[in-house]
Parts: structure tokens; C-alpha cells; sequence
């Protein structure tokens, strides 16, 4: 229950709700974005190859954090997309402007997965 302020109480009780909210939102996005789904297709891929490719511990986070950057940015823009759907089908500027950026910012971290990767596993191959 909120206190005086409106505030939630902090605390493991707290942090179980946002917990099961965050695997909801999961949850949702497996189910209706196939984008997702297929960047966790590749991330499943991915994720062994830069613990296995990755010669120190900051190569390992790169090769792997880029990757999952690529869900978050993924999730934002279907976050984007549902709430611009929710006002109607009916085409705006504004709203796909909205949309188109969120695409974009997808787009910026697959090419910043391919500029990491590139980086650190190229000079070993020249």
C-alpha cells in the first residue's frame, strides 16, 4: 500500500512485484514481437560464441552486452508501438515519426553489435 506521499514501499516485497511486472513485459514481447523473438534467437546464438571468443573479461561483457542491448532497444520501440496502436490505426506524423525512430534506434545497436564484434574479433583474423 502507498504511504502519505504515494510512494511504494521499498523492500524485497517491492522488488518481486517489479520483478514479475519485468518477466510480464517479457512475456509480452515474446508473444506478439516477432522481432523480438528473433533477436533472442540470435542472442542464444551469440552469447556463446562471445563468452567462447572473448579473451579477457571486459571482450566477454562487450561481445555480450552489445547483444543484449539490442532486446532493450527492442523492447523500447514495441513499448513505442503499442501505446501510439492504442490511440488508433489512422496514420499521424507524429505518430510515425515516433514509430520510425523507434525502428532506427533498433537499427543504431545492430550496427554497434556489428562494430564491437568487428573491433575485437577482426584485428585477430587480419
Amino acid at each position: 500500500m502507498a504511504d502519505e506521499t504515494g510512494h511504494w514501499p521499498r523492500g524485497p516485497a517491492r522488488m518481486l512485484k517489479a520483478t514479475i511486472w519485468s518477466c510480464q513485459g517479457l512475456r509480452a514481447a515474446w508473444l506478439h514481437e516477432s522481432s523480438f523473438r528473433l533477436e533472442v534467437v540470435l542472442l542464444a546464438i551469440l552469447a556463446p560464441l562471445a563468452l567462447w571468443l572473448g579473451e579477457t573479461g571486459v571482450e566477454r561483457a562487450l561481445l555480450l552486452g552489445c547483444c543484449l542491448l539490442v532486446l532493450a532497444v527492442e523492447l523500447l520501440n514495441s513499448a513505442i508501438e503499442a501505446v501510439i496502436e492504442r490511440y488508433g490505426p489512422e496514420h499521424h506524423e507524429l505518430a510515425g515519426r515516433a514509430k520510425d525512430m523507434g525502428s532506427a534506434a533498433v537499427f543504431v545497436t545492430m550496427i554497434n553489435v556489428l562494430a564491437v564484434w568487428g573491433l575485437i574479433l577482426l584485428p585477430r583474423v587480419l
